[in-house]
């Protein structure tokens, strides 16, 4: 046998036992923390929900409900960004069984891809088939205003990594997931119904995230802008991607919370994004009550 079998057969080796030690891994974390979940509530949720900046309000229609601070379950990572409540909560909406994120957490906060994205691999191994995906945003688009909810059908990744580098769990997903469909077409009609019947204004639009948690400069916004961007922010688009890789079907809702930078000559401020989510959380309760109640029913 040759050096170079020698060599292969090493590389070959080592390969397998860190794809089966990367699963096991998994396994033991999951196991773990679904255990905890399953001890507090007894849901088979079909639908998730991750509730951005401000847009905990959501969590407050859920009947029936368990809420489960995120200290309380094992390996779920703890949010520390400001708006963000940081409770699990699991019970019925609109007579849908759900489990909703009150605040996520974000890469910023200094965790790993895989510690952010971490929960919808748990909803994945729930059996949620559906992921519903709120954040607040900076509009890029000239024509969007404060306040405006915005239904996203594509999206930038402008965050520098992908959270599915690294050895690949081929239980969760295959190695190139497509990401043609990111977001749902059906579910981008259903969006457009619900708002209708709640005569609520809802755009279109694409979504760029950056890793933060400094806000982009207005050359950053004019580039974004060129890149065909029409709102801005700092999550949504890892947890997209990983439900994409467990074949979740996934609708998200962007709030304009304010003006990208550079198109007003205020600064922006973190405080400005929260009262932005203030003043729009009533629609996008209603907005997000209606899509899951006339959701098309093969999630």
């Amino acid at each position: 046998m040759t050096v170079f079998t020698h060599a292969h057969e090493l590389i070959r080796t080592i390969k397998e036992v860190t794809e089966e030690g990367i699963s096991m891994i998994n396994s033991e974390k999951t196991t773990e923390t679904l255990a905890a979940i399953g001890r507090r509530s007894s849901i088979n949720p079909r639908v998730g929900i991750i509730l951005g900046s401000g847009l905990g309000a959501v969590a407050d229609h859920i009947e029936n409900s368990v809420a489960i601070p995120y200290e309380e379950i094992p390996y779920w990572p703890r949010t520390t960004a400001v708006g963000h409540a940081g409770r699990l909560v699991l019970g019925t909406l609109e007579g849908v069984p759900v489990v909703a994120m009150q605040g996520r957490v974000h890469y910023y906060e200094g965790y790993s891809m895989d510690e952010v994205t971490f929960p919808v691999r748990i909803f994945g191994e729930l059996g949620v088939g559906t992921l519903v995906a709120t954040n607040a945003a900076g509009g890029i688009n000239l024509g969007y205003r404060p306040g405006d909810l915005v239904a996203v059908y594509d999206h930038i990744n402008h965050m520098g990594t992908n959270p599915l580098i690294g050895t690949n769990d081929e239980k969760w997903g295959s190695r190139f997931p497509d990401m043609t469909y990111a977001y749902d077409r059906e579910y981008i009609e259903a969006l457009e119904n619900a708002a209708r019947d709640e005569k609520i204004v809802l755009r279109k639009g694409v979504y760029i995230a950056f890793s933060g948690p400094s806000y982009e400069t207005p050359a950053e916004i004019r580039m974004a802008r060129a890149m065909g961007a029409d709102l801005v922010g700092m999550s949504t688009v890892p947890e997209v991607i990983v439900a994409n890789h467990m074949g979740i079907r996934v609708a998200a809702i962007s709030c304009v919370a304010n003006y990208a930078a550079g198109i007003k000559s205020e600064k922006l401020s973190h405080q400005e994004v929260l009262d932005g989510m203030a003043r729009a959380a009533d629609s996008m309760v209603r907005l997000t009550r209606a899509f899951i109640r006339s959701m098309p029913k093969r999630a």
